[in-house]
């Protein structure tokens, strides 16, 4: 999957035949893009001194693009589909990228982690037509979700009923397994929490070390208790709830709840916390069991 969902999104928007009168307005969004990507890459910050200034840099994309250019310039159309066309959840996606960085978090492994989105690993299972199709090519039914930020790695596979792997009997392919996995979202409701919550019990099915994560800009619903579910936490980037129906298309109003609550860096530095602590742990060793006095 790309590592640079954000600018992948601009770009199908300036090639959408529905988008043509905003066609000026998304090149500026582009250059505005290219700009931020260069200042993150220019900083030399270590440490919550980066966490901090790679916020203040988000922040300054996302006013720009969500409130300067689409809110106060943008057609109705970009208006109403926005959210369709991802231009302002892929901004998290990507920026979620830039914190798996040497210079934030400490023991990354030597080989290349694959994050951002992908398509994770929910479970494999097998499914046999008839007792005579078990010496035939397996069939693999794999169980794939679409997720908005991971940390992981490709794992290839290969099946067959034939010893020597003979290729008529023989099937192949890879999955993403997703170890720590987030869902981002501008609103969040109860809906999209009990989505969450169902797709964090499938991911750690098939992988039960994984950890999943919601980071969320606008509540749109009580708090609930996370512990209930296969959630590890759920992250309130703005620390502010949705503005109400009557607001949400008055200019003034988005202006001031963007002032009034940007994305916090203490926060993000919670989720990186949260992503350090995994990455330092042993998830699993049996061989502590009988020093520990526990199987886990």
């Amino acid at each position: 999957m790309s590592s640079t969902p954000h600018k992948e999104k601009l770009l199908a928007a300036i090639e959408n035949p529905k988008a043509q009168q905003d066609v000026e307005l998304l090149r500026e969004a582009l250059d505005a893009y290219n700009y931020w990507i260069n200042q993150i890459n220019a900083l030399t910050s270590t440490g919550s001194s980066r966490i901090r200034e790679i916020t203040t840099l988000l922040n300054g994309y996302k006013d720009f693009l969500e409130v300067d250019l689409i809110a106060a310039r943008g057609s109705d159309f970009l208006k109403r589909q926005k959210g369709q066309l991802k231009l302002d959840n892929s901004v998290l996606e990507e920026f979620l990228i830039h914190l798996v960085h040497p210079s934030i978090l400490s023991n990354l492994p030597m080989f290349n982690l694959e994050t951002g989105p992908q398509t994770a690993f929910l479970s494999l299972a097998f499914r046999p037509l008839s007792v005579s199709s078990l010496n035939e090519k397996p069939e693999v039914i794999l169980k794939l979700k679409d997720q908005d930020f991971t940390i992981g790695k490709t794992i290839h596979y290969k099946f067959s009923s034939s010893a020597n792997f003979n290729t008529e009997k023989t099937i192949d392919g890879k999955f993403c397994l997703a170890v720590l996995a987030a869902e981002c979202k501008i609103n969040y409701d109860k809906t999209m929490f009990q989505e969450c919550a169902g797709t964090a019990s499938r991911l750690k099915q098939g992988c039960p070390v994984a950890k999943y994560y919601a980071l969320v800009e606008y509540l749109d619903m009580q708090p609930e208790d996370t512990r209930l579910t296969d959630i590890d936490n759920v992250f309130l980037l703005r620390k502010t709830k949705r503005l109400p129906f009557e607001k949400r298309n008055n200019l003034a109003e988005v202006k001031v709840q963007h002032r009034d609550y940007p994305i916090s860096s203490d926060v993000i530095a919670m989720f990186v916390k949260e992503i350090q602590s995994f990455i330092d742990a042993i998830w699993y060793n049996p061989d502590e069991a009988l020093e520990r006095g526990s199987f886990v």
